[in-house]
């Protein structure tokens, strides 16, 4: 079907006249999209060097500074279908918006914070507020740019501020906790979140799809809850293990709701999940590739972290260098990743990339006890263009072919993918670092695995796309 009979769309519209080159306007929409993504990305690892001195200014203990972390992701990846779906029933651009306001908000109550209770609640509305934000512009951008050079070009773009994000956020948290402290990170939030909500209304266009079916609300209440229960699990994990019997308990709700989830799409004439869209091969192994690339590469960021600081014994300002050469490897990435996409094909272009993530996380297992600065540098900051050719790659491969009016829905299955992948990487491997006699033993077994599991999700990867890719 042609667009124009699968949405409603209101407000000014972007086309360009060459298939691979963005006009003005179009560039200016890309503009609004990406600077809120890049906004919720940097609010996942802004707070994370300024946790011991919030902890210390409002009271919070250690075993509760999880929390700050927790109340964002549980209803930032809790809500995230949900909000896809609602958006693509009553208007992506007008949840868009809503989401940019209880952002804004959320972000200013944290930075103003008197008390744990007020800073946990400002943080669990700026989840709620991601939740809304991410899966609607997502879903905008592909609906706004056509499936073809211009998307792999809007969702390359897309994907380098998304890595750019994470990376950004730890050196600009310890450098604004340092001088201006630890209040001034969410006060940036709010004034980006501002920004955005000033240009969006003029520049989007609205879109939703043409009927409105009853939204499913077993199947709603069953993905969040289940989705919600795995994220609080898993975080919990991260801090404590997975000896606690809360952690255990939630989990076997995560999965009880899950499995209902699947039960309940199966019957529902209007599901929130279209089962035959995930049994497309495209979605299915697309989404399987962004969750391992998403997962492994947080935990090497995790591992080098306590590696560089505990055992190398580096500063926090060197530490964030580090990472910073890696943002800069990753926007380089971003940069060449649709070109490549375009000469070699998303599948070929997503193998490829997990194959090169894998390796050269298992390089970095070179790095010893009193040197590897330098490896650790060169290796990361390399193993992450790969992994953003392998998030470019997957979001192009799972978003393609799929409906417009099922596009929300779609890209909520990847921003979904993304932060569980983010979530539950930590907790998995990351814990065998932390809990082992010695660091660096425990940070070289946590490598050797990852790299393992890269290498082998490509193979595996390879094998479900077939030769082709298509959906079969």
């Amino acid at each position: 079907m042609a667009i124009d009979t699968q949405l409603t769309t209101t407000g000014p519209q972007m086309t360009a006249p060459r298939e691979d080159r963005l006009t003005g306007r179009a560039k200016l929409v890309l503009f609004v999209l990406c600077a809120a993504q890049f906004m919720v990305a940097l609010d996942f690892s802004v707070l994370n060097v300024a946790l011991p001195v919030l902890g210390e200014d409002l009271g919070l203990g250690r075993s509760a500074l999880q929390w700050a972390v927790t109340a964002f992701a549980l209803p930032s990846g809790g809500f995230l279908l949900l909000f896809g779906r609602i958006a693509d029933l009553y208007g992506r651009k007008k949840l868009f918006l809503i989401g940019l306001v209880l952002f804004g908000a959320a972000s200013l109550l944290a930075s103003t914070a008197w008390d744990p209770a007020s800073f946990l609640a400002g943080r669990a509305l700026q989840g709620l507020g991601a939740a809304v934000i991410v899966p609607t512009g997502m879903s905008l951008l592909t609906t706004t740019f056509p499936e073809g050079p211009l998307r792999d070009k809007a969702l390359g773009i897309s994907g380098t501020l998304l890595s750019l994000g994470f990376t950004i956020g730890m050196v600009l948290g310890g450098v604004m906790t340092d001088t201006l402290g630890w209040r001034s990170t969410m006060g940036l939030l709010a004034v980006t979140a501002v920004i955005v909500l000033v240009l969006a209304p003029g520049l989007l266009p609205e879109s939703r799809t043409p009927h409105r079916p009853r939204l499913d609300v077993p199947g709603a209440v069953t993905v969040t809850g289940g989705l919600l229960a795995l994220i609080y699990s898993l975080s919990t994990a991260a801090q404590r293990g997975f000896g606690g019997a809360d952690v255990w308990g939630t989990l076997v709700v995560a999965v009880a709701l899950l499995t209902a989830f699947v039960a309940v799409e199966s019957k529902s004439p209007a599901p929130l999940v279209s089962l035959p869209m995930l049994r497309r091969r495209t979605v299915a192994w697309g989404n399987f590739a962004g969750l391992v690339t998403f997962s492994m590469m947080s935990t090497v960021v995790f591992v080098l972290t306590l590696y560089l600081q505990e055992t190398l014994q580096l500063s926090s300002l060197s530490t964030g260098l580090v990472f910073g050469a890696q943002g800069v490897a990753s926007a380089v990435a971003g940069s060449y990743a649709p070109k490549v996409i375009g000469r070699l094909g998303a599948r070929r272009t997503l193998i490829g990339s997990l194959l090169g993530q894998g390796a050269l996380t298992a390089a970095l297992l070179g790095v010893g006890e009193e040197s590897g600065a330098v490896l650790a540098t060169v290796a990361v900051s390399l193993a992450s263009m790969c992994h953003l050719g392998a998030i470019i790659s997957y979001g192009v491969t799972v978003t393609s072919g799929v409906p417009d009016e099922e596009q929300g829905l779609a890209t909520g299955l990847v921003t979904t993918t993304q932060q569980v992948g983010i979530t539950i990487g930590i907790p998995l491997l990351g814990v065998l670092a932390t809990t082992r006699a010695s660091l660096f033993d425990g940070v070289h077994t946590v490598l050797l695995i990852d790299a393992v599991m890269v290498i082998a999700a490509a193979v595996l990867v390879a094998i479900g796309l077939g030769r082709t890719g298509k959906t079969s």
